[in-house]
This record gives C-alpha cells, sequence and structure tokens, in this order.
C-alpha cells in the first residue's frame, strides 16, 4: 500500500512538472495552429464581402477618421480581423469571443461591444503568459503609441490614450462611449489575476473598404456590456478533463501491468512505445484542464 501510494504521488509530481511547461510553451501549439486557420478565415471573408461592397479605398487615411457603418459581428469562434501594435512587436489574428476556447486562438473580441472602426469602445482581450502571450508586453505601451486594427470593414489607426490597472470585477472599461474608442485587457501582473490591465486608445485614421454609413448606431443603444462566461459551459467541459484524466490513469495501469509479464528488449519497448502514448495523452489531458484554470495566466 505503501509502495502504491509513493508511486502515485511521484506520477502526480511529475504531472505538475510538465504542466508548468505546458502553460508556459505547449499551449502555444494549439494557438499557432489556431492562427493560420483564423488568417485563412480572415481572408475568405474580405474576399466574400469585397465582392459585396462597391470598394475605392484612398491611397492613405485623409481628414478625420469616419466610423465604420454597424455591421454583424461574425459568429463565436470565427475570425474578426488582424491587430498589429509595432512597439511590442505583435501582429496576429482576432477571435470573435472572450470565452475560454476562443481565447485559446489568440486575442477576443467581447461580444455586445462595437467592432473594431465603428463607433463606441471595441474591446479585445488577450492572454498575457500563455497561448502565444499575446499582450505580455501591453504594459509598455505609451500614450501616442499605435495600434493598427484590419477587419472587412478596412484599416483603423489607434493611438493610445491612457493605460491603468484596474480590479477584475470592473467591467466600466468596456463600457460604451460617446467616440469610437479601443480597448484592450488583459491580466496584471503577469502570472496573476488579481488586476486587470487596461490600455484604451483613441480611432485617430481609417481606410475605409466600402462606402461609409450615413447614419451611425448610437453605442448607448446598440451595444451591452459584456456578460462573463457562463458557469454551464464550465460544467460541461470539466467531464471532457476528467475522461482525459481517467485515460492517463488507465495509460499508465495498462503499460505497468503489461511490462511485468515481458522480459529484455520486448518490455523495453513497450516502455517506450507506452511512454510516447502517455505524453500525447497527458498533452490532451493538458488542453482539457487549461481552460479550466482561473484567468490569471
Amino acid at each position: 500500500m505503501r509502495m502504491t501510494a509513493g508511486r502515485v504521488l511521484l506520477v502526480a509530481g511529475v504531472l505538475v512538472l510538465l504542466f508548468i511547461p505546458y502553460l508556459l510553451w505547449g499551449t502555444g501549439l494549439i494557438t499557432a495552429q489556431a492562427q493560420r486557420d483564423l488568417r485563412q478565415q480572415f481572408a475568405a471573408s474580405q474576399r466574400l464581402h469585397h465582392e459585396s461592397v462597391d470598394v475605392h479605398p484612398p491611397a492613405g487615411p485623409s481628414g478625420p477618421p469616419t466610423v465604420a457603418p454597424p455591421i454583424a459581428a461574425p459568429a463565436p469562434g470565427s475570425a474578426l480581423g488582424i491587430i498589429s501594435i509595432p512597439k511590442i512587436a505583435l501582429t496576429m489574428g482576432i477571435v470573435e469571443g472572450t470565452g475560454a476556447e476562443q481565447l485559446r486562438s489568440g486575442p477576443g473580441h467581447y461580444p455586445g461591444t462595437p467592432l473594431p472602426g465603428q463607433a463606441g469602445n471595441a474591446a479585445i482581450a488577450g492572454h498575457r503568459t500563455t497561448y502565444l502571450h499575446p499582450f505580455y508586453n501591453l504594459n509598455e505601451l505609451a500614450n501616442g503609441d499605435a495600434i493598427d486594427i484590419l477587419t472587412v470593414q478596412g484599416q483603423f489607426v489607434y493611438k493610445v490614450t491612457s493605460s491603468e490597472a484596474v480590479a477584475p470585477t470592473d467591467v466600466a472599461v468596456v463600457a460604451p462611449t460617446a467616440t469610437p474608442v479601443l480597448t484592450l485587457t488583459t491580466c496584471n501582473p503577469r502570472y496573476s489575476a488579481s488586476q486587470r490591465l487596461v490600455v484604451q486608445a483613441a480611432l485617430v485614421a481609417d481606410i475605409l473598404s466600402g462606402p461609409p454609413s450615413t447614419h451611425a448606431a448610437s453605442p448607448a443603444n446598440a451595444h451591452t456590456v459584456p456578460r462573463s462566461t457562463t458557469p454551464a459551459a464550465l460544467q460541461r467541459n470539466w467531464w471532457e478533463a476528467v475522461l482525459w484524466g481517467i485515460a492517463v490513469a488507465a495509460l499508465i495501469i495498462g503499460v505497468w501491468a503489461l511490462a511485468l509479464r515481458l522480459r529484455g528488449g520486448r518490455r523495453a519497448a513497450l516502455l517506450v512505445v507506452g511512454l510516447l502514448a502517455w505524453l500525447a495523452v497527458v498533452f490532451l489531458f493538458f488542453g482539457a484542464l487549461a481552460p479550466l484554470l482561473p484567468a490569471s495566466y
């Protein structure tokens, strides 16, 4: 019994040690693939949009910016556009939604807020230290730094106006505004969820891909303050993590029991193959477990 308990603790310790590098680097593999998919989706959306509007973009932005007309947001998990922040060398695809699943793909647009370039407060969240950590250096942005957003409606240039840390429960930072602004949020400080780092920027220039709307929807009437993910969604995901955890344990027991019956090279071959299979299952287990953790990364 004591030996069995020791083996269980040893395996648990190995899993904990493996989980840390998975969060910091392994999650990037998931996001890298998702980013490739998002860019392909966005390119297809651009082609579709440009076929449906009369596109005559100017050579460059001129005069005060004109807000883009209201259009429906893409489906949750779909590509919304590209965000580029030269100051921190960031260029990534934006996904619609800020749930755990969406933020694994990249920076996510808060549902219920305007799309970038439209009237009001367009809000985007991103991970700080995992899933390619898009907002890792968001704290380095200062007033006047540029943030470029490309959507099917055109290219929009924002300039940073403020940066502050707020409580995680402070939803006022993504509330509707009278002027077109962009709000970026992430956890603060790094590796902690004790605060939220909030960077806000004002729209200063744009190149619309189609004719501007003659009227814009009132931000206060057209958009609502976003709400958090429902507990029901998290409960469904817990089952996936539990099932993969059982698979990890079953594979260990199965390989170990079979290895006891073999000798020499056959046992060594089984242990090598079993280890590789176990690592693959552990990767899937971690993938199901990571989104269930508090947003402290």
